[in-house]
């Protein structure tokens, strides 16, 4: 359940203050149709939108539907989108999706969650997206990095697993709202509400916020320990007696037995 305090009570008003300060948040994914939104947001894990965008247009140029995509070696795909992150998982995920389309959906994009979320590579997250941008009806609401630190710090949610802040966004915001909370939320931690040195001087809902000016730490991951060398193995310790090069030397000038 989302915090009972005051800042997470007045969720709606301050997104609406945030709606206000940001009304051109949307989608950055470049796409036309539900078809090409899919497969630019599967994409897009773990990269920034700007790099999916460099790439996908030469990528639907070659494959402009499921039908094509469905068809594509794997090699040619990763050479066409081998400039982002984990492009050869990715070219094995679209590849995949857009055969199960072809094969299960008549090469169109389903519009349920449930159908969505049991192609390659698509969880909630990239399911809401498509849902929420193209027909309006997302099944909850997209959490990214942005979207997590941000309502941790606006006091939303104080849990840190994707899941539950979505279960505690929706329990605050009124179902409507849901698609146009993630791209505010976004868009004000891409341009006020950094992860480093955010800017609670010129935020407009510092006000509303029980982090302003205290919010560095808030939302973030603990810094990763220091990785600390394994120790070098030391060289075995020589055994007691005569040195080994001594023991030689004996055994050379030894003479045998019954000499004399």
């Amino acid at each position: 359940m989302p915090p009972k305090t005051k800042a997470a009570k007045a969720a709606p008003q301050t997104l609406a203050r945030l709606v206000a300060i940001h009304p051109d948040a949307h989608c950055e994914l470049d796409h036309d149709g539900p078809f090409q939104l899919l497969v630019a947001t599967v994409l897009s894990a773990q990269t920034t939108d700007v790099a999916v965008n460099k790439i996908t247009p030469g990528l639907f140029a070659k494959y402009p539907d499921a039908k094509a995509l469905a068809a594509a070696t794997q090699g040619d795909v990763e050479r066409t989108i081998d400039r982002i992150g984990m492009f050869r998982q990715k070219s094995k995920n679209i590849i995949g999706l857009a055969k199960k389309l072809v094969e299960q959906h008549g090469g169109e994009v389903p519009r349920s969650m449930e159908a969505l979320v049991k192609l390659p590579g698509v969880g909630r997250k990239t399911a809401n997206v498509v849902l929420g941008v193209v027909w309006g009806t997302p099944d909850g609401v997209v959490v990214d990095t942005h979207v997590s630190r941000i309502s941790q710090r606006l006091g939303w949610t104080s849990a840190t697993d994707p899941a539950d802040i979505e279960r505690d966004l929706c329990a605050l915001i009124p179902k409507p709202d849901w698609d146009r909370t993630s791209h505010t939320l976004i868009f004000h931690g891409r341009r006020i509400c950094f992860a480093r040195k955010p800017d609670c001087e010129g935020c407009g809902v510092a006000d509303a916020c029980p982090s302003a000016h205290k919010a560095e730490n808030v939302g973030r991951k603990p810094p990763r320990p220091p990785r600390v060398a394994a120790p070098r193995p030391q060289p075995a310790a020589a055994k007691s007696g005569k040195p080994r090069a001594a023991k030689k030397a004996a055994t050379r000038t030894a003479k045998p037995a019954g000499t004399k």
